[in-house]
Formats: C-alpha cells, structure tokens, sequence
C-alpha cells in the first residue's frame, strides 16, 4: 500500500538545519565546532521586545484573534512601508504570518497552479524551490553569476518567461550570496512583470541589513504599483531584530490576493499568537539603535571573513553588500561543494553549507554565516586553511 504521497516524496526541506543537526551531534560526542552554517544572529532580542511579549501575556492575550493580524499590528506596519518605501497600504494588504517561509507558500499556492511555472534566481534560498515542487509547479530557474556580483539579470529573466509563468521571486539582500539589486534592474524587473502581467514576489527579510558600501542601498519594486496589481512584499522579523525562534512577519500584497492567502492561513494555522504580535509591534515602535549596531557589527565581521577567505589558496570571496552570508568560489581546491563541507566539517570542526544546496549554480561555491563572533570567525578561517593545507598534502603523496 502506498503511504507516502507524490507531493510529500517532492519536499527538501531546508539542508542548512540537516548540516546543523549533524554539527550537534558531533558537539554531544565531544567536538568543538564552530558555526558557520545556519543564518540564526547570534544576538539577544532586544529586551524591550522580550518584555512587550511578557506584558502581554500577562495581560492575557492567550486566545485566537482575526486571522488576518492584530490592527494595531497592520497600523504599525503601515507606517513603516510609508517611511522604508514611500507608500502606505490599506490594511487589508497585509497579513499577518508566522515568518516568512509560510509567505512564500501561501503566495505560491495561491497565485499559481500545478504545472504552472515559477521564476526563480540559482543559487536562491532552499525553500522556494522546496515549496514550488511540493506544489506541483515547475521552478524556472535563472543563473547568477559571479562576475556580475550575484545580482539577478533582467535580461535572462524576460528570457525565461512563457505562457505558464505566473511568478518572479527576487530576493535583494539575498540569501545565500549576499548580492544586492541595482534600482534600475529592479525597476526592470517590475517593468517585465507588468509587461507580461504576472505577479512579483519581492522577498525583502534582510532588507535592513544593507552595509554602507552598497552602491545603491534598499530599493523595492513595491513603489511602482504600491502592492495593489502584482507585486508581494515578504517581510519577517527573524534576521533584522533577532528574533528567528519567534515566528513572526507580515506580507503585504495585491487585497484581493491578500485576502486569499488569509483564508489559506485560517485554513491551516487559525491565527498568529496575539503576544507575539504585540512584541513585533513593540519591535517596529521601539528603539532602533539595537539594530543598527548589530547590523553595523555584522558588517565588521564580513570583512574580517573575506578578507581571511581571500587569504587562503585556492578559495576567493567577493564582499556581499548586505544580508550575512558569504559565498566564496572553491573550485580551485579541487573539491566539490559538498566534499569541501563535509571535509571542513568532521576534519576542522567547522559548519558550512555547500553552495549546490541553493541550486545548481551554486556547485563549486559554499556558503557561510557570519552571525558569530570575530573571534570564531578568525578562528574558523585558521582552521579551514590548515585542514585544506593538510589534505592537499595527502593528495600530493
């Protein structure tokens, strides 16, 4: 009898939390390791975050609300899009959700049909390719390239395009190589989405964490129609204020399409906790100056990390602009992304993910985190040089 079904044999999940389930085991038998593999800030949410969510559970705010997210909460985030992106939603373009990955599936199940297609960049994050086949929909996928620092080409995208497309998902900061978009090829990007009038899903969850090098700092293809015809906004809390074991983002969209993806979410999850929401409410009202420093910090320890990755043969690193990852080439190590991980892994002691996770472009690459201290970061590269020193030894004898 079978008891799996087709859409269940499709899921991939997201390989980074296998990599880290493995760096745990070796850390119960006794090994150090060092993390480098999961995009978790190794910070503390800001205690005024903390205690919103305590008063409010203390309050007594344990019960099922509208499903769509707290008023006061779709407010707050109003204001913010006016002051980020120069436009303010109706509330009825926002819902409430418990992160960002369920963003992306509700936007997916509720916008394209199976054997429809999904444009999406190679290497991207894990789950879009993971929710788009669980789905029955086929991943178009359009390659990044090194040379043109990981940004998306709207060239190659436009090429993509059919008559079964009826999804582009950009992702600027981007997980995993860090790039981030030009305004004149977002601006193109949003040009080609109206042309062929097919939705786009910007997903924007580092879209605080631009660094000051950035040659053109956040821009969001939202402006052009203010999320009213086709373009999504994914929003989440996790990366920009600490908050990952929370749960808690908002997307903004088209209202008749919004108010699709609601139903599926009461469908599936009834509500988002109130207590919750009212820590994000708290986060988006509150001080700022926690996140600034932490993203300022986060930009020390990128350069302290490509600078020591450039130092080792046979690997070189571009400097991302945003979001906290690198993505250094490998190839001339003569390892494949997943031997340069594994050997990194249970030889030096350090957790890194293979680049082909993201996509087939990414074979050759690996990506690492940097949300973890300078001094592991130093540590880290020093023993990743020395292991690559001694295999390359074995190999030459």
């Amino acid at each position: 009898m079978k008891r799996i079904s087709d859409a269940a044999n499709k899921l991939e999940g997201q390989r980074m939390f296998q990599i880290l389930a493995k760096a745990n085991e070796l850390e119960r038998e006794g090994k150090e390791i060092i993390h480098f593999e999961i995009g978790d800030p190794d910070f503390e949410t800001p205690k005024n975050i903390v205690e919103a969510c305590c008063e409010s559970l203390r309050e007594g705010d344990t019960h099922y609300i509208n499903s769509s997210g707290l008023m006061e909460f779709k407010k707050v985030a109003a204001d913010i899009t006016e002051k980020s992106r120069n436009f303010k939603p109706d509330l009825n373009q926002i819902l409430v959700t418990a992160g960002a990955n369920v963003q992306i599936f509700y936007a997916i199940a509720c916008t394209t049909n199976p054997g429809e297609e999904v444009i999406i960049p190679d290497p991207s994050f894990v789950s879009y390719n993971s929710i788009i086949k669980f789905l029955g929909v086929k991943p178009v996928k359009v390659p990044l390239h090194e040379y043109n620092d990981f940004r998306l080409n709207p060239e190659d995208v436009e090429k993509a395009i059919t008559d079964k497309t009826r999804l582009i998902i950009i992702n600027s900061p981007s997980n995993p190589c860090g790039s981030v978009m030009t305004q004149e090829e977002t601006k193109k990007l949003f040009e080609i989405a109206e042309k062929q009038d097919i939705y786009l899903l910007s997903d924007e969850v580092y879209a605080r964490m631009i660094y000051p090098d950035s040659e053109t700092g956040f821009f969001s293809p939202s402006i052009y129609d203010q999320c009213k015809r086709r373009t999504l906004i994914a929003h989440s809390f996790s990366k920009s204020y600490a908050m990952t074991g929370w749960r808690i983002g908002a997307i903004t969209g088209p209202a008749d399409l919004i108010a699709k993806m609601s139903l599926l979410l009461e469908t599936t999850s009834s509500c988002v906790s109130p207590f919750i929401q009212k820590a994000a409410i708290e986060a988006l009202r509150g001080s700022q100056k926690p996140i600034e420093e932490m993203v300022e910090e986060f930009r020390k320890r990128r350069d302290v990390m490509v600078e020591g990755l450039n130092e080792i043969p046979g690997v070189k690193c571009i400097k991302p602009k945003g979001a906290f990852y690198v993505f250094p080439n490998i190839r001339k190590t003569g390892l494949t992304s997943e031997e340069f991980s594994d050997l990194m892994l249970e030889k030096a002691g350090v957790a890194i993910c293979p680049g082909n996770f993201f996509g087939e472009q990414g074979e050759g690459y690996v990506r690492l985190c940097y949300a973890n201290s300078i001094e592991n970061i130093k540590r880290g590269i020093d023993l990743i040089k020395e292991t690559l020193e001694i295999h390359n030894k074995k190999i030459s004898q």
